[in-house]
């Protein structure tokens, strides 16, 4: 298989102008496949040997987004069916497509690393060096993306217990504050306030992301809410360069500004952007502590 790999990134306008072969090449030569390669491969000697092209695969999943294929099934379909973009995935003739279960191991195996973050972090640092990213401004928002699983029914909340009526007595008091303080304290972080994130390293606050699919609640462009069961993908986007400059993927339940702060942190820690002076959020984001990561 042939890898074409060029010296230099490239620009959107640019990307959009190329035929689709030109702007597979583009976007592969830009990702470190090596690197990726390297940690979802068998290490081990014993055992069947794998015969499926683990690098023809990497990059048909890239290129599946690309084309905008909507599932794993679809994109076979297209393997199949399409002998050129078999080939321009770099496929070998000999070699059999893969099957939906070997995707899914593989798809597995990245989700549980941490090698596509580290990938998609060498591509902007590269960006940053050629000039290409010299944003004053980052826009963070949030977009969502349903789960395939079946989404369960949504559980009704239990009616709370009718409150005693009459002041608390100082005794009655200072336990029930007491008993919050312990109940706050034992929760998960991205279940306690915000500003518990401020003094947290960046590492363990992507390490505690909750990840699971849960229901969440959306305001639209009309202002509707709109609800669906899945996850949420916080986005963290140069707003000249268009270069995503930090991502974070939750839970769909998780509050959109509880995903500011790794984000900012992210951008201060892992890049050197002399030219970053604004931050941009919407209303969702308008808290205290997200200030103070701000400032």
């Amino acid at each position: 298989m042939t890898i074409i790999r060029q010296t230099s990134l490239f620009g959107i306008q640019e990307l959009y102008e190329m035929e689709p072969t030109h702007r597979y090449e583009s976007i592969i030569s830009a990702i470190d496949l090596d690197m990726i390669y390297h940690e979802i491969t068998k290490k081990s000697q014993l055992g069947a040997p794998e015969e499926l092209n683990h690098a023809a695969m990497i990059i048909s999943i890239f290129i599946r987004y690309v084309e905008r294929i909507p599932t794993i099934k679809d994109l076979i379909k297209r393997l199949n069916d399409d002998f050129i973009f078999k080939l321009n995935c770099g496929f070998l003739v000999s070699d059999n497509t893969p099957s939906e279960a070997s995707y899914s191991r593989l798809l597995t195996k990245l989700g549980e690393l941490t090698v596509l973050e580290k990938a998609q972090e060498k591509v902007v640092l590269q960006a940053i060096s050629e000039g290409f990213i010299m944003d004053d401004t980052v826009a963070i928002d949030a977009t969502h993306f349903e789960a395939r699983d079946q989404a369960p029914s949504k559980e009704g909340k239990p009616k709370p217990e009718p409150k005693k009526r009459g002041r608390k007595s100082k005794e009655e008091r200072e336990q029930w504050l007491a008993e919050q303080a312990e109940y706050e304290a034992n929760l998960p972080l991205y279940e306690k306030k915000i500003e518990a994130q401020l003094d947290v390293p960046l590492d363990e606050l992507r390490a505690k992301v909750p990840q699971h699919p849960k229901w969440g609640v959306k305001k639209n462009s009309e202002g509707k809410n709109l609800a669906w069961f899945g996850y949420k993908g916080h986005l963290a986007v140069g707003t000249s360069s268009q270069y995503i400059l930090q991502s974070l993927f939750s839970s769909g339940s998780l509050n959109d500004g509880k995903a500011a702060i790794p984000l900012l942190k992210g951008i201060d820690e892992c890049l050197s952007l002399p030219f970053l002076h604004y931050q941009t959020m919407d209303a969702g984001y308008d808290y205290d502590p997200i200030y103070i990561q701000v400032h």
